[in-house]
């Protein structure tokens, strides 16, 4: 397998923004592809994007010689997925189907994928419990799932941070973690709300990580200017990312989980 660029989306390491906002999630996903795809004895995985739109993490995932299919209601996004992975040279690797995670298996069938990415979904579905159910019945035994979801504490943080303390007071006791009717994201989570839904759906959870502890509240001109600045950042994200004391401020939470035979 060909290693793509260290971030998602074609980012790497020279782009903060793209790397800082990935890095995380990208290690652990590509650590737990390399796992599973030693212990199928193959090279070649079947991997599920749920909500994965324009290819953010389908493209890269193709580049490491894994088969994709994106599934997402968007003909824009689907469009601009095979236009992205066409240049990045893996078109015969990633196929997009239009479809969202509650009526996934009217276009993809059951037990058919090694791993599957749910990622930015359940923040906007009817019935969180349902999506993760759909997504680790997609499943093969012992394959993988990929949670990623916002975090109910960085949100309330950053609202904090920028003066805004009615609204973070609003977000802490909101039941869906809303800091107001202007709030873009429709709902919320803490790690035991997210760990609970999978373990829920008959997953043995494998790791949590905070994503984005500290670069959502770090100034982009410190990032951009100071000399070694974003490799340090880089550093202290994944230094922090397992540590459960941390989880509680993450802009996102990572859920790892496995399928049981």
């Amino acid at each position: 397998m060909s290693d793509p660029s260290p971030a998602v989306g074609g980012e790497t390491p020279s782009r903060p923004r793209g790397s800082l906002r990935t890095a995380v999630v990208w290690e652990v996903l590509k650590d737990a592809l390399d796992r599973r795809a030693k212990a199928a004895g193959t090279e070649a995985l079947d991997v599920l994007d749920t909500g994965g739109g324009t290819g953010n993490f389908a493209v890269p995932v193709a580049r490491l010689g894994h088969r994709v299919t994106v599934v997402d209601p968007s003909p824009n996004a689907l469009f601009a997925l095979e236009r992205r992975a066409a240049e990045a040279g893996v078109a015969a690797r990633v196929r997009g189907v239009q479809g969202d995670i509650h009526g996934l298996f009217e276009v993809v069938g059951r037990g058919s994928f090694d791993a599957v990415l749910c990622h930015g979904v359940l923040e906007y579905v009817d019935d969180p419990a349902e999506g993760v159910r759909n997504a680790v019945d997609a499943l093969r035994p012992e394959g993988e799932l990929s949670l990623l979801a916002a975090g109910l504490g960085g949100a309330v943080l950053a609202r904090a941070l920028a003066g805004h303390f009615t609204e973070a007071r609003q977000a802490l006791t909101d039941p869906a973690g809303r800091w107001g009717a202007g709030d873009p994201v429709p709902r919320r989570f803490d790690a035991e709300q997210l760990t609970e839904l999978v373990t829920a759906a008959g997953l043995r959870v494998g790791a949590v990580h905070g994503v984005r502890v500290f670069a959502d509240l770090v100034p982009g001109g410190l990032v951009d200017t100071q000399p070694g600045a974003l490799d340090a950042l880089l550093k202290l994200e994944a230094a922090a990312a397992e540590l459960p004391a941390f989880h509680s401020v993450a802009s996102q939470l990572h859920v790892l989980g496995e399928k049981r035979r």
